[in-house]
């Protein structure tokens, strides 16, 4: 992952309203806090950051340009987004050094189709890995395909690149290709077109002839 710089201003102003006001100034409230020293309260300019968080996700390594200070070098640990408005609200950056390693949790890409027939279940999104602050991976990458039904991949079989150590329980389930239910065992009912057409027919089906008595 490339190292991107950033330039932040010194908050003097906190709470909600504060907070408010830095947003309509177009920027975004931050706190860069790690390695023993007193938490940082910054403002990121909200448009840049957000093309850094669309580029690199939510792991990017930023070098930020602090007013009249020394640039600080910084991973991005959590982003806080707008339940509805979908817009940042507030970040957490986690103060790092050139050669650390740090842990993080990597997003998972599925590649490829598995046989036909089969069903693929993903039961993890992301896994954890140490790994050096400016080499972290912006995902990691599983092959499905042409998997038949039974092929399970597990945490520890994902390829992780040079100098990254996986933290996650190596036995975690990630992948799973079973056999696809059939209809049957889905329990599928006819369509609703359907069950009013059979019922038409047994309604229109003639009534059996009478015999005349004798």
């Amino acid at each position: 992952m490339s190292e991107v710089r950033l330039a932040a201003e010194p908050r003097t102003e906190f709470g909600k309203g504060a907070a408010r006001r830095t947003r309509r100034a177009g920027k975004i409230p931050a706190v860069l806090y790690g390695h023993g020293s007193d938490p940082k309260h910054l403002a990121l300019p909200a448009l840049e950051f957000a093309r850094v968080v669309r580029e690199h996700g939510h792991n990017a390594v930023l070098t930020l340009n602090i007013g009249n200070a020394e640039s600080e070098l910084a991973l991005t640990k959590t982003v806080t987004t707008h339940p509805i408005k979908n817009y940042i609200e507030h970040v957490d950056l986690l103060l790092v050094r050139r050669g650390e390693k740090v842990t993080v949790d990597v997003p998972i890409v599925v590649n490829g189709e598995a046989a036909p027939g089969t069903l693929v279940t993903q039961d993890l999104t992301t896994i954890q890995v140490e790994v050096e602050a400016l080499h972290i991976p912006e995902h990691v990458e599983i092959s499905i395909d042409g998997a038949e039904a039974g092929t399970q991949v597990l945490a520890g079989q994902i390829a992780l690149p040079s100098g990254a150590t996986l933290t996650t329980d190596p036995e975690a389930l990630v992948v799973a290709v079973n056999v696809a239910p059939t209809a049957e065992e889905l329990g599928a009912e006819p369509a609703e077109g359907e069950a009013e057409a059979a019922e038409g027919v047994e309604a229109e089906a003639p009534a059996p002839s009478e015999q005349p008595e004798g």
